[in-house]
């Protein structure tokens, strides 16, 4: 039976983390020291015997040295009747090691010596964006519950188990790495899929300007041997009185590729939303409904280190596409200098792309003509967030405020000159009330 560790047994740190105020910047405490030490009972103990012994040789008076008899008496009766262990082990399950965001990981750790044992005392240290909701020890395990709080690659943390002997006197300490954890972001809702004017010629579910075998009607012909009759079209045989077929558009298959721009991080100064992690949500939108209607997906991140995957399709290859930009959040792509050009393998030529960003880094600018200039049809989605919080009263900050809008407004004007859609996704909306005006007329590309 498990049982949860009181308060007054839960040390610093697993506190700190019960109670959410972990540091994120603070560093796993040094390695303990190896083999067996001084318990905080013994220590307790001791300084009240040696108190007692140093006042009564100070003041002179024999009665004080009683005063040292009970902590003396009481360590005598906490000494451990067996051996301590002399080997002791701990190894962690972790259950599971990846997952989406505000999904649980349980952790175990099981502890196995030899020899007497009291009580185990772990100590825990966070990693960055999880958090501890519940610990439990039994007398050879210790059970983690933690919540993964925001996408990315975590590692977990350490936990420093005190294993005590029998009487609490001395302990010694084993570490646990728990490892990594893969955090998916939880993809944004999304159903429509605007598809551009041209398409690849291979079998789809979009409905092509081409002639072919599809399902939609698109008008009648004269009928052509060969033609099957069962297609034949009736009343306009009849007012033409030539035999008449339907004419059906060709289904095709669409290449997109998602753009996301890591190149800034910038946390919205009312809400806390963190324009990252709501670049990464829409992209993930974007790619399962995509591969949902069974088009090539593929992705691109644009910052320190620009990243690709190809264009690939299946309901397996959403995780396989988020776990190639997991690292984004630990090469820190925003405080680079400056961007090469994308290479030829990152677009493929006539796939549909889709530029995620916050359009707070004029870097990502060059980016666009570059895709613009490879005539690859383009939609941006921006992300807005930062937005600058005024006093009221402060004529300044107004002013600077009307300056950032206008600024914002000019960016979005150039893009729409050139040719290029743009559209706005705000947190907690789904991206089909983005994705609506792109259905009145199809998506072209740039030019060369």
């Amino acid at each position: 039976m498990t049982r949860p560790v009181p308060d007054r047994r839960a040390t610093a740190a697993v506190q700190r983390a019960l109670d959410g105020r972990h540091d994120e910047s603070a560093q796993p405490p040094p390695p303990p020291p190896p083999g067996w030490r001084a318990g905080e009972r013994a220590l307790r103990l001791g300084t009240l015997a040696v108190v007692a012994l140093a006042a009564a040789l100070v003041t002179g008076r024999p009665w004080v040295f009683a005063l040292a008899a009970p902590p003396l008496v009481l360590l005598a009766l906490a000494l451990p009747t067996g051996p301590r262990p002399r080997k002791v082990t701990a190894e962690a399950e972790v259950e599971p090691r990846r997952c989406f965001e505000g999904e649980q990981v349980k952790v175990r750790i099981t502890v196995s010596y030899d020899g007497e044992s009291g009580r185990l005392d772990p100590g825990v240290t966070l990693g960055h964006g999880v958090r501890l909701d519940h610990l439990a020890v039994g007398p050879h395990h210790v059970d983690l519950v933690l919540t993964a709080e925001r996408w990315g690659r975590w590692t977990l943390g350490t936990v420093d188990v005190d294993v005590h002997d029998g009487g609490g006197l001395a302990r010694r300490t084993v570490r646990v790495e728990l490892g990594e954890a893969a955090v998916f972001p939880v993809p944004g809702h999304a159903g429509l899929t605007p598809i551009p004017v041209r398409l690849p010629q291979r079998l789809g579910e979009h409905t092509a300007q081409q002639r072919g075998e599809g399902v939609e009607v698109t008008g009648v012909h004269p009928y052509v041997r060969g033609e099957r009759q069962r297609r034949i079209h009736w009343p306009a045989t009849t007012r033409r009185g030539t035999l008449q077929v339907h004419q059906f558009a060709a289904e095709r298959t669409a290449d997109t590729v998602v753009l996301l721009d890591v190149l800034a991080d910038v946390v919205d100064p009312v809400t806390g939303a963190s324009s990252l992690d709501e670049t990464f949500r829409a992209a993930a939108g974007l790619v399962r409904a995509y591969l949902r209607t069974h088009d090539r997906v593929g992705v691109v991140s644009v910052g320190g280190a620009t990243r690709w995957l190809q264009p690939g399709s299946g309901q397996g290859y959403f995780y396989r596409i988020v776990e190639s930009v997991l690292e984004v959040r630990k090469d820190l792509a925003y405080r680079t200098e400056g961007l090469g050009r994308l290479p030829p393998p990152a677009l493929r030529e006539g796939a549909l792309v889709y530029v995620v960003t916050p359009l707070t880094d004029r870097r990502i600018l060059d980016i666009l003509d570059q895709v613009r200039g490879r005539a690859n049809p383009m939609v941006v989605v921006e992300i807005p967030s930062g937005e600058p919080v005024v006093e009221p009263g402060d004529t300044e900050g107004e002013l600077a405020l009307r300056l950032w809008r206008a600024d914002r407004d000019a960016m979005r004007f150039a893009l729409v000159e050139r040719g290029t859609a743009v559209v706005a996704h705000r947190p907690g909306e789904t991206l089909d009330l983005a994705l609506a005006p792109l259905l009145r007329t199809r998506i072209r590309g740039g030019t060369r």
